[in-house]
């Protein structure tokens, strides 16, 4: 029984790309920033291959000989967020960014969009996740009037406390924001984005969701499912492909919930792939600028790491990668322009082999059709004749 358990360590990037100037992320290097905390242990990853990575290997052990295939992966598309790193993951290489909007959304848009909710707009700024409720909670609660802010990211975010918004009001708005932001406003995700607590003291709660744009054309997820496989999503991953491909999913709470639930799956009987997204990276400390956070995230994933490889069946075959940098070292809070790593381990992957630095994400994708004898419709090139054992 073949499975690919597929895991975004979301936002650990490890080095800034060439064209990293293009989006003022000059210097940027996520993994090495959060290495450089008391709290960074990472030897499993260590054993697998991490450092032995182009740009990585000044962090190498010589004496570690990696026991995975490994390597380095460029993002071809244009972006550096969270829905076009995981398309082209998936195969689908973006010609163009997602639309952002530095100076706030159009007047019009934001009229069609009280209109229909019958609620106020406040806000309308790129602004931070947790300031924002700090500047303008407290005129919500008194006003009712809904927080409507962006991110350097393709994001029309709606922030409600859960006491004023009942959370299937806020879906609901969200729901009438994924329909009115299309063509030149088509952001790559509207975020529900609930809070709770009294003034000042406000703070965000777990029931954040995501309504994504549907995805251009096929992806990955859809030729598995047509071909009759599974396609298991935890995390965030249905929400980022708007449900597109994906035949069963769980949504998670943090890294911890999201590891249990990958456990939960490895143990089920199914063939096809397990894709994963660990949000906490970015979205906690990424975004927070947290170095010693970051670290101590990435630590607790590497000490929860072999329970996942001691239960790994004959066929199985662990990817782990990510969709972008978030470098919590920079005054930057925002995503990042890097390379992210790969890791491939199985029973059947060769050890201690480097594939080099990949041209594109879609890779992987193109990797994980052939490994299921699914004819690829989509970009990339395989990479599993150079890691399958013979």
């Amino acid at each position: 029984m073949k499975r690919v358990f597929l895991i975004v360590l979301d936002s650990v990037g490890i080095g800034e790309m060439p064209d990293a100037a293009n989006y003022k992320d000059e210097g940027s290097n996520t993994l090495k920033a959060a290495a450089k905390s008391e709290f960074f242990s990472t030897p499993n990853l260590e054993k697998l291959g991490l450092f032995h990575m182009d740009g990585l290997t000044d962090m190498a052990n010589s004496k570690v000989v990696p026991q995975a295939t490994y390597g380095r992966m460029t993002e071809a598309s244009k972006g550096k967020d969270t829905t076009i790193g995981h398309w082209e993951i998936s195969g689908i290489i973006s010609e163009k960014p997602l639309p952002t909007f530095p100076e706030g959304f159009p007047k019009e848009l934001l009229e069609e969009f009280e209109k229909r909710t019958g609620r106020k707009v406040i806000c309308n700024k790129p602004y931070s996740g947790t300031e924002v409720i700090k500047d303008y909670g407290k005129e919500h609660v008194e006003t009712g009037a809904l927080i409507v802010y962006t991110s350097a990211d393709s994001v029309f975010q709606i922030a409600a406390h859960e006491s004023i918004v009942p959370i299937e009001e806020l879906y609901r708005y969200c729901e009438i924001a994924r329909e009115i932001c299309h063509g030149a406003t088509g952001v790559g995700r509207v975020i529900a984005r609930p809070f709770e607590g009294e003034y000042p003291d406000y703070r965000r709660t777990a029931k954040r969701h995501d309504y994504s744009l549907q995805p251009p054309r096929d992806t990955m997820l859809n030729q598995l499912k047509e071909a009759g496989y599974s396609v298991l999503a935890v995390g965030k991953i249905n929400d980022i492909f708007a449900g597109s491909g994906v035949t069963e999913m769980v949504y998670t709470k943090n890294n911890a919930e999201g590891i249990e639930e990958t456990l939960k799956y490895q143990k089920k009987e199914f063939e096809g792939l397990c894709f994963i997204n660990l949000v906490d990276f970015d979205m906690v400390y990424g975004h927070r600028n947290d170095v010693d956070g970051y670290a101590k995230a990435l630590s607790y994933f590497d000490e929860q790491l072999p329970r996942f490889l001691e239960s790994m069946q004959e066929e199985d075959i662990l990817m782990i990668t990510a969709d972008h940098g978030c470098d919590p070292s920079t005054p930057s809070t925002d995503h990042s322009r890097e390379y992210t790593p790969l890791i491939v381990y199985g029973n059947q992957i060769k050890g201690n082999t480097n594939l080099g630095t990949r041209k594109t994400f879609a890779d992987i994708g193109s990797t994980i059709l052939e490994y299921f004898n699914v004819p690829s419709r989509i970009q990339g090139d395989s990479f599993l004749e150079e890691c399958m054992k013979k």
